[in-house]
């Protein structure tokens, strides 16, 4: 009956809308879903591998060549340029080209730029590597989040995107251990974690073959017969008769422009997603990036500053699974509001208190957090943005959270002078309250509404 009358809509707009009525109506995954999730989940690995590999890599790059603290930072505020760029090229290219081949060819991108990076000469070619791997990361990270949402069912749609954070967030953890096993044994083996970060190749090729293109973006392209081929694949593999289709299935939009993004109606959304990503952006890495630093400066010692963020290492993949039990049980504007708050209050804990279990129970708690906001952040960014501006939409406000952190280094380091520890923590703080006030107060309703609903039905 559904395929029926999808045969019959001469319409794609309305065809494509339907299609995407029929998966949004899905009780629960299917074992196609369960598959994708582990692939998407290693993509999002070996992402955040390479991500992290540089600051692994960084002192013994610097004690070989011979670089000053202030040109490591330089070499690390490169990549977050070349993120600024991929997020706005990668989010628009899936647009326009789809989904899998942005997936696919950023992370070649990405793994090709690393392995070079093994090559790399002297400071200036690295830097310039490290821009184009920064390019493909973030062109991947913004799809990976588009791609669940538009892929999977509403009613596990949060939880899918805090189960792929999860995931991904092993990539730190294993690339330290490896950084570990790897960095002490000769002066240039740090090289060889370049050439592990370009193990992203061999998932991107199994994507390839193995992921089918986003249904809602290809019915939308005039390729119906593949989302419907997908859809009906999906549908058989649930047994039991499946609830029925909405009967006002919402119409997607065609192509649109670019400047759409800030067109009326949909400048708000874009204004708050954007401040909302910079804002966490600027609280999440003030403060796990500075933690190591800011501990040894406040007196204790470098063992014990390493055995703390050890501890504290533990708390992001927890922390994503954490949403799993509250994105799609609450409005993730409101459960945002109430987690940031919650990391603020232990952010200022971690300031100022004098006890050492206060500190490592304060920090571990807002380590923790930090990364249950970012599962309930990504499953709300790609919601708000019509199908034809979801990659864009999502990326642009990617993007520029990484042009802040290119900038939060030099604002930190600021801090650090001016006001201390507390300083600095304090600031982190207010901004990942500001976060949560930002999408708590100004945000869409995303939870119990089908994407069309929410993005295609624009004021």
């Amino acid at each position: 009956m559904d395929d029926t009358l999808d045969r019959a809509t001469t319409d794609h707009r309305t065809t494509a809308g339907r299609l995407a009525a029929r998966l949004e109506r899905l009780p629960r995954t299917t074992r196609s879903h369960r598959g994708w999730m582990v692939l998407l989940g290693i993509l999002f690995i070996c992402d955040l591998m390479d991500t992290n590999g540089l600051a692994y890599a960084a002192p013994a790059i610097r004690a070989e060549w011979g670089l000053s603290v202030a040109q490591i930072g330089q070499l690390t505020s490169y990549s977050f340029l070349g993120m600024f760029a991929g997020g706005i090229i990668g989010g628009r290219l899936s647009d326009r080209v789809g989904r899998r081949r942005v997936l696919v060819w950023g992370t070649v991108v990405y793994s090709v730029a690393s392995l070079l990076c093994a090559l790399a000469p002297n400071l200036a070619v690295l830097g310039v590597l490290r821009v184009i791997t920064g390019v493909g990361i973030q062109a991947v990270t913004g799809v990976l989040i588009v791609y669940v949402a538009e892929m999977f069912p509403g009613v596990s749609r949060g939880r899918c995107q805090a189960l792929m954070l999860g995931i991904g967030l092993l990539g730190v953890p294993l690339v330290a251990a490896a950084a570990r096993l790897i960095v002490p044994l000769s002066p240039g083996a740090w090289r060889w974690l370049f050439v592990l970060g370009a193990i992203g190749i061999i998932p991107a090729v199994l994507a390839r073959f193995l992921l089918p293109e986003s249904v809602r973006w290809a019915a939308v392209n005039g390729r119906a017969d593949e989302a419907r081929r997908t859809v009906e694949r999906l549908e058989a593999q649930l047994p039991g008769p499946l609830p029925e289709v909405a009967g006002s299935a919402t119409a997607i939009h065609e192509a649109k422009k670019a400047s759409d993004l800030f067109a009326p109606g949909m400048r708000k959304r874009t204004t708050v997603a954007t401040l909302t990503l910079i804002f966490g952006t600027l609280g999440v890495f003030g403060f796990t990036g500075w933690v190591p630093t800011l501990l040894v400066e406040r007196g204790y010692s470098t063992a014990e500053a390493l055995t703390i963020t050890t501890i504290f290492s533990v708390g992001p993949p927890l922390g994503a699974l954490f949403a799993m039990l509250l994105s799609d049980r609450f409005q993730r504007r409101t459960t945002s509001l109430v987690v940031t708050t919650i990391v603020a209050a232990s952010m200022l804990v971690f300031a100022f208190t004098g006890s050492y279990w206060v500190l490592v129970v304060s920090g571990f708690l807002a380590t923790l957090l930090l990364q249950t906001n970012t599962a309930l952040v990504y499953a709300y960014l790609p919601e708000v943005f019509p199908t034809v501006l979801r990659g864009l939409g999502s990326g642009f406000a990617n993007g520029f959270s990484r042009l802040a952190g290119f900038g939060n280094a030099f604002l930190i380091a600021a801090v650090v002078a001016a006001a201390g520890f507390g300083g600095v923590f304090t600031l982190t703080a207010a901004f990942i309250l500001l976060c949560g006030l930002t999408v708590g107060i100004f945000g869409e309703r995303t939870r119990g509404r089908r994407l069309e609903e929410i993005g295609e039905t624009v004021p």
